[in-house]
C-alpha cells in the first residue's frame, strides 16, 4: 500500500513526465489580493495568469498546495471533525494549462493516473461534466462528454448542473465548465443493492468526488454577462487527503497515515482511545489532528492569531481545539504544542517552513492556549451565574452571545452545559446578536468595485520607480469604487513611477498631470500583481499622454525608514540571537514599526546596544548595494528570506556591509546609510505570543523626537526649580508625595471611624430591611467603599447606599446583603446601570452585592438615595 508521501510524490513526477513545472506551494496566508484572507484553493497563486496581469514562465505547471477553508458548502467550522471527510487545512494537487492544452489532454492524463499509475477500479469511476445553461445560454459541454466516451461507459458521463458543474473565481472574472470525477468506496454488497451513480453529488461519504478538471474558457463581467476569453486554461484540483483515504482503503480520511501519527501522540498524552465512532471523544480527537494542521501552517506562514481578520481565523480554530480536548477528553493544560514536533517531521520534506520554525510555532500556540484556558475557566464561572439566575429554564440569547463575544464560547458549547443542567438556549436570540454583529463587521469593509474601463489591453504595468520619480505614461484602465458611501476612482498606467504598498512599505502618493489638469494620487496598492493608483477624482479627459510624478519628499523619509528598519534587524540578531526574525512591519514617512519573534521583553540596556549598533553603521556611510540574482545564490550569499513570502525565481538582494545585513527585498531604499543621520526607538512592546514590536524613528524624525525630549527635560528642570541632579530631585518628591499620602490614608481612617456609629444611628426599616442611605464627607470612591465594608460587620439584612461629592464628581457605592438581594431580586450592578448611572450622568459596576458608580452631576445624590429606597 502506498503511503501519502509516496501518493503525493507520484502526482508530481507524473506531470513532470508531461512536461510541467512543478512549483513549491504558495504561503497558505494571501497577501495583495483584498478578495481573500487564506489560500483556499489550488488555483489562487497563478490569479494573476488568469486574470491575464502577468505572464507564466511555463504554460504547463503543477504543485501540491497548502490551502484553508473554513466557510461556504462543506466547510462550515463546526462541521469538521463531526464527519470524516471534510477539513480545514486541506492539500490541493493541481495541474494547470496557460494557453496550452486542453480537454482532451487534461481528461486523457487524469484516466491515466488514476487508473494506471494509482491503479484505482475502473468500475467505481463516475464523470460529471455541464449539462448546460439555457437561462446563460451556454450549451452543453460535448467536447468533454465526447473525450470521456472515448475512456469510459457512457452511462457513467452523468450531466451536472450550473451549481455542481461551473466553475467561476467570483462574481466576476474568469469561468468556466468543469468536469469531476467521483469515486464510490462502498462494498460489492451495497453496490450491488443501490447504482453509484444515483449517489453521485447526493452527499454520501462513500461515494466522494476526488478530482476537479475546470476548463476556463469565459470572462463574467459585473452585469452578469460572459465573453469567451482569448485563451483558454485549464485547472485542475485534487484533494490528497481523499485520494490518500481511497488509495489506502479506508473509510475515513483521518484513518489514514496523514493523521494517524497526530492521533496516535493525542492518545499518548491524553491516555483516552480513539475508536473511530461518532461518540464526542472520537469527534474531539479528530477536530484536533485536523485544526493542528491549520494552526500551524498559517502561523509559520507568518498570521499569527488576534482578535481581527485572519489573525481572528486562526484563533477560532485553536480555540474549538482546545474546548474539544477541554471538555470531551478531560484534558485541562495545554495540548495542541505538544503535537507540533509530529507535524514539523512528517512534512518536513514538502512543507519545510514549519520545521525550520519549529520551536516559534511551539510557544506561540502553547501562550494560546494557556491564555484560552485562563478564558475558559471564567466563561465556565459565568456560564455557572447566568444558570443561578435564570428563574425559567432558558438562558437569554444575549447572554449566550456575550460568552461567545467575550470569553470565546461556541454557542454549542453554552447549549451542551446548558442541556446538562436541564435548560436550553435563545438561539434565535443569539442568532438575531451574532447577525446584527457581522452585519456592523460587513458594513464598515463592504466596497462596491465597477467593471474596469480598459482603454489599452497591456497586460502589465512597467514599474520604473526604482531610477524615477516622474514619466511619461498612459492610463491602460480605470474604474470606480465605493466604500462606507465614498466615492473614489483606481488608475492603471502602462508605466509607473509610484511604489505600491508591499513588504511593509506604504504606497506612495503624488500627482498625476493630464494637460493642464492635475489630480492627486493618495495611495498606491497592489491588486492581483496590479498597480493600482487611487484617487479622488477622474480627469475631464482621461486619454493620451500623463505624467505621474512621486511626491519627492515622502518617498525620501519612507525610504530612510525602510533602510533604518534593515539596519535594525539586523542589530537586534546580533544583540538578540539568531532566533530572531521578521514578523511583521510597518514603513511610512515618519515613523517605523519592526515585529520580531522574541520571548521576552527587551530590556533597556540592549534597546541602547541595539541603538547603538544601528548609529555606528550610520556614521560608518555604508553603500547600500542592491542586486538581481538567483534565490538560491542570495541564500548563499547569507540573505534572509521571510517565511509566508512567494519568491520568484530572480530576487532583489539588499547589502548594507555584506558581513551585517543581506535582505531579500523589493522596497525603496537610499543609497548610502549615512542619509539616515541618527536612529532612535521610541517604544518596545509585546504584540502576541512571542512576538514583540520595536517602533523607532530616523532622519529628521529622530531629530525632533530628541529635540522634544530635551525640551520636555527643561522644563522639568524648570518646574523643580533648576536642580543640579534632576532624578534626585525627581525622587525626593516621589517619596514626599508617598509620605503625605500614608498621613492623608491615616487620617481618612479616623475620619471613617468616627462617622461610622452616626451612620449606623440613621439607619430605618423598609419592608423588614435595614436600609441606610446617606452623603458623606470622603475624598474618594475607596473610602466609600471601605466604609461600606466597615458597617457590614454591624449589619444584617441591609441595603447600604453612600454616596460622596469629590472632585466636582459624584461617587456612589452600593451594599447588598446576599439574603436581601435573592428575595428581592436585586443586582447591585444592574441598579447602578438602571438606576443610578442615569441620574448622574455616568456609568459603573462590580460584583453582585457590590458595586460602585461614578459620574458629573453630584447634583443628584439625594434622588439616588431616594431612587434605591423606592426599590424596597
Amino acid at each position: 500500500m502506498m503511503t501519502s508521501a509516496e501518493i503525493r510524490k507520484e502526482f508530481l513526477n507524473f506531470f513532470a513526465q508531461k512536461e510541467h513545472l512543478i512549483v513549491p506551494s504558495a504561503p497558505i496566508v494571501i497577501k495583495n489580493d483584498p478578495t481573500l484572507l487564506f489560500t483556499n484553493a489550488g488555483m489562487n497563486q497563478f490569479k494573476d495568469y488568469f486574470l491575464g496581469n502577468k505572464n507564466p514562465e511555463k504554460s504547463r505547471i503543477a504543485d501540491t498546495q497548502k490551502c484553508l477553508r473554513v466557510s461556504g458548502k462543506h466547510n462550515d467550522l463546526e462541521e469538521v471533525g463531526v464527519d470524516t471527510y471534510h477539513h480545514t487545512m486541506f492539500e490541493m494537487l493541481g495541474n494547470w494549462s496557460f494557453g496550452d492544452y486542453f480537454k482532451p489532454e487534461a481528461i486523457a492524463w487524469s484516466w491515466e493516473l488514476l487508473t494506471e499509475v494509482y491503479k484505482l477500479d475502473k468500475d467505481r469511476l463516475y464523470v460529471t461534466i455541464f449539462e448546460g445553461s439555457e437561462r446563460e445560454n451556454l450549451p452543453k459541454d460535448n467536447e468533454a462528454y465526447n473525450e470521456w466516451k472515448k475512456v469510459i461507459n457512457e452511462d457513467r458521463i452523468i450531466l451536472g448542473n450550473k451549481k455542481d458543474n461551473f466553475w467561476e473565481m467570483g462574481d466576476t472574472g474568469p469561468c468556466g465548465p468543469c468536469t469531476e470525477i467521483h469515486v464510490d468506496c462502498r462494498s460489492d454488497e451495497e453496490r450491488k443493492t443501490v447504482e453509484g451513480k444515483t449517489l453521485v453529488n447526493n452527499d454520501h461519504p462513500q461515494v466522494i468526488e476526488i478530482w476537479n478538471n475546470v476548463f476556463i474558457q469565459y470572462n463574467r463581467l459585473k452585469n452578469g454577462d460572459l465573453e469567451a476569453l482569448p485563451s483558454r486554461h485549464v485547472d485542475t484540483g485534487m484533494g490528497l487527503e481523499r485520494l490518500v483515504r481511497v488509495l489506502q482503503q479506508k473509510s475515513s480520511n483521518y484513518d489514514t497515515d496523514l493523521f494517524t501519527g497526530t492521533i496516535a501522540h493525542t492518545e499518548k498524552l491524553t491516555g483516552k482511545n480513539y475508536t473511530n465512532t461518532d461518540d464526542k471523544k472520537d469527534v474531539a480527537f479528530r477536530v484536533i489532528a485536523d485544526h493542528i494542521r491549520a494552526i500551524a501552517f498559517t502561523i509559520a506562514d507568518g498570521q499569527l492569531p488576534s482578535n481581527t481578520g485572519a489573525g481572528y481565523v486562526i484563533r477560532r480554530i485553536l480555540r474549538r481545539a482546545v474546548r474539544y480536548y477541554y471538555s470531551y477528553l478531560d484534558y485541562k493544560q495545554p495540548l495542541l504544542f505538544e503535537l507540533m514536533p509530529v507535524l514539523g517531521w512528517q512534512f518536513g520534506s514538502v512543507f519545510p517552513e514549519l520545521y525550520a520554525q519549529l520551536d516559534f510555532v511551539t510557544k506561540v500556540v502553547k501562550e494560546e492556549e494557556e491564555g484560552f484556558l485562563r478564558t475558559l475557566e471564567k466563561g465556565l464561572k459565568k456560564i455557572d451565574e447566568l444558570m443561578a439566575q435564570t428563574s425559567s429554564s432558558v438562558i437569554d440569547g444575549k447572554a449566550a452571545f456575550e460568552l461567545f463575544d467575550t470569553y470565546g464560547f461556541p454557542i454549542d458549547l453554552t447549549r451542551l452545559i446548558a442541556s446538562e443542567n436541564n435548560l436550553q438556549v435563545d438561539e434565535e436570540g443569539f442568532e438575531k446578536e451574532l447577525q446584527q454583529q457581522k452585519t456592523r463587521s460587513r458594513a464598515a469593509t463592504v466596497i462596491d468595485t465597477e467593471d474596469w474601463i480598459v482603454l489599452n489591453e497591456t497586460p502589465s504595468t512597467e514599474f520604473v520607480g526604482y531610477d524615477s520619480l516622474e514619466v511619461k505614461s498612459n492610463v491602460v484602465r480605470y474604474r470606480k469604487v465605493k466604500a462606507k458611501g465614498k466615492e473614489a476612482f483606481q488608475l492603471v498606467l502602462d508605466t509607473t513611477p509610484f511604489y505600491a504598498e508591499s513588504g511593509g512599505q506604504v504606497g506612495d502618493r503624488g500627482v498625476l498631470t493630464f494637460g493642464m489638469q492635475t489630480i492627486e494620487v493618495i495611495d498606491t496598492k497592489k491588486e492581483n500583481n496590479v498597480t493600482i493608483h487611487f484617487t479622488e477624482k477622474l480627469p475631464e479627459q482621461i486619454e493620451g499622454e500623463v505624467i505621474a510624478r512621486v511626491d519627492e519628499a515622502f518617498r525620501r523619509s519612507t525610504e530612510v525608514n525602510h533602510s533604518a528598519t534593515h539596519l535594525l534587524h539586523a542589530a537586534l540578531r546580533q544583540v538578540l540571537g539568531t532566533h530572531v526574525a521578521q514578523k511583521g512591519s510597518l514603513v511610512n514617512n515618519e515613523h517605523l514599526r519592526f515585529d520580531f519573534s522574541h520571548f521576552s521583553k527587551v530590556t533597556d540596556e540592549e534597546i541602547a546596544q541595539i541603538e547603538s549598533i544601528v548609529n555606528q553603521k550610520i556614521r560608518e556611510n555604508v553603500p547600500v548595494v542592491i542586486k538581481q540574482m538567483s534565490k538560491e545564490e542570495a541564500v548563499g550569499m547569507g540573505a534572509m528570506a521571510l517565511f509566508g513570502e512567494k519568491y520568484g525565481d530572480v530576487v532583489r538582494v539588499v547589502v548594507m556591509d555584506p558581513s551585517y545585513s543581506v535582505e531579500l527585498c523589493g522596497g525603496t531604499h537610499v543609497s548610502n546609510t549615512g542619509e539616515l543621520g541618527f536612529f532612535k526607538v521610541k517604544h518596545e512592546t509585546a504584540v502576541a505570543a512571542g512576538v514583540r514590536r520595536i517602533e523607532a524613528v530616523s532622519g529628521k524624525a529622530a531629530e525632533q523626537l530628541i529635540h522634544e525630549q530635551f525640551s520636555s527635560l527643561q522644563q522639568i528642570k524648570e518646574l523643580l526649580k533648576n536642580p543640579k541632579d534632576v532624578k534626585k530631585a525627581v525622587e525626593s518628591l516621589q517619596l514626599e508625595n508617598a509620605e503625605l499620602k500614608k498621613k492623608i490614608e491615616s487620617l481618612e481612617a479616623k475620619q471613617l471611624a468616627a462617622i461610622r456609629p452616626t451612620l449606623l444611628k440613621k439607619v430605618e426599616q423598609v419592608n423588614g430591611i435595614n436600609f441606610l442611605g446617606q452623603i458623606v464627607e470622603v475624598s474618594n470612591v475607596e473610602s466609600l467603599k471601605k466604609l461600606c465594608l466597615d458597617l457590614k460587620q454591624e449589619l444584617q439584612n441591609y441595603v447600604v447606599v453612600l454616596a460622596a461629592k469629590a472632585d466636582g464628581k459624584a461617587h456612589v457605592v452600593i451594599m447588598l446583603d446576599e439574603a436581601v438581594a435573592a428575595a428581592k431580586n436585586l443586582e447591585a450592578p444592574k441598579i447602578i446601570k438602571e438606576h443610578i448611572a442615569p441620574l448622574i450622568k455616568g456609568g459603573g459596576g462590580g460584583q453582585k452585592t457590590l458595586a460602585t458608580a461614578g459620574g458629573q452631576d453630584a447634583s443628584t445624590l439625594l434622588q439616588v438615595i431616594e431612587k434605591v429606597k423606592s426599590l424596597l
